[in-house]
């Protein structure tokens, strides 16, 4: 193997040194609060030598796996800028008595024993376990019957796909408006009662429920005329030729063969349904009365956990505690996501 040249020995360490003692100065200015500008600069000058120098590093050894970070970096620097460093910086927060803008004081795990002697905060807890488990359900099962639909042989098809496929298309908080209108007017008028479905903390729930599943089982739809459109013809004509009836080819052959878009579209509607906001506040903006829930009187019936965290940080300007609710939250999310894919990965080996 031929040495590498002195001058690009040379430049290499000339880049690493200077791209490090940026990296180094500039961190250096922002603990200590400098208000100059050459912070930014500084960085990403660093960032760019230290690269560079990667670069022209003499081991050949290690050079195209060097060659592959570099050019990974923009992806692994945006990852780690927008997910990886705001969580570490959230779980961090969440321990403080953050204003938004500053902390002075480390409180430990005060805001999390404050967040669970918040009624209302476990209601929303509650009924947004609630949701997630009737959506899931729900949505898979409209969905999925959709798309049985869709993959008949029908005239125009394509038009009901599309039409199916629509309302997600429509924004979270126009869609809340214009469901909002319905519930509010249109519904009043065909019942004649004079009396809001949004009106009743039960019915406003259920009001929710519907318009979630009208916005998301046309996604979901796609996906599963996505799996059902692979299974392969001769398997179902062999179905037929031995007399199988429609019911059991469904349950028996188009089902288990397509166990993996199941599980895919479970996790999809699990996530999301744990996300719900925009339509939540839109819709009835977490409002709605509770009578006795833990000995206590509730004005936020409708209220699901992503929109009872917004309202912590922003309406009543408690970020520390916000972030400690945010913090709960991610790691519910996750346990429980991990937790319905192993099962799913499971019964696909079953199937």
């Amino acid at each position: 193997m031929e040495s590498a040249p002195p001058a690009k020995k040379v430049l290499s360490l000339v880049l690493l040194i200077g791209g490090v003692a940026l990296l180094a100065a500039s961190i250096a200015m922002d603990v200590a609060r400098s208000s100059s500008g050459l912070r930014g600069p500084m960085l990403i000058v660093g960032i760019l030598a230290v690269l560079a120098g990667l670069y022209f590093f003499p081991s050949q050894r290690r050079h195209r796996d060097l060659v592959n970070v570099i050019f990974l970096f923009p992806l692994l620097f945006t990852f780690a800028v927008t997910v990886i460093i705001p969580l570490v910086l959230g779980i961090f927060y969440s321990l403080t008595n953050w204003t938004g803008i500053q902390y002075t004081q480390f409180v430990g795990l005060a805001n999390y024993a404050a967040m669970f002697k918040e009624t209302s905060f476990l209601w929303s807890l509650l009924i947004t376990i609630l949701f997630v488990v009737v959506n899931m359900i729900l949505v898979n099962v409209v969905g999925f019957l959709l798309a049985l639909l869709c993959t008949s042989k029908l005239k125009g098809i394509g038009f009901f796909r599309a039409a199916y496929f629509l309302p997600n298309l429509i924004g979270g908080i126009v869609l809340g408006y214009v469901w909002q209108f319905v519930f509010n007017n249109v519904l009043i008028q065909l019942a004649g009662d004079g009396i809001s479905l949004l009106s009743n903390t039960n019915t406003a729930f259920m009001a929710i429920i519907v318009v979630y599943i009208w916005q998301y089982a046309g996604y979901i739809m796609l996906i599963y005329v996505n799996g059902l459109v692979t299974v392969p013809g001769e398997v179902l004509e062999a179905a037929a030729i031995d007399g199988s009836s429609p019911v059991t080819t469904l349950f028996r052959i188009k089902i288990p063969m397509i166990a993996s878009t199941i599980t895919i579209c479970t996790f999809l509607t699990l996530t999301s349904a744990f996300k719900q906001f925009d339509v939540n506040m839109a819709l009835t903006n977490g409002t709605g009365s509770v009578q006795n829930f833990m000995g206590n009187y509730l004005t936020n019936g409708t209220q699901m956990l992503a929109l009872n965290i917004y309202n912590t940080a922003i309406s009543k300007n408690n970020y520390a505690l916000g972030q400690a609710k945010a913090v709960l939250f991610f790691i519910i999310l996750a346990i429980v996501s991990l937790v319905q894919v192993r099962i799913s990965n499971k019964k696909e080996v079953e199937l």
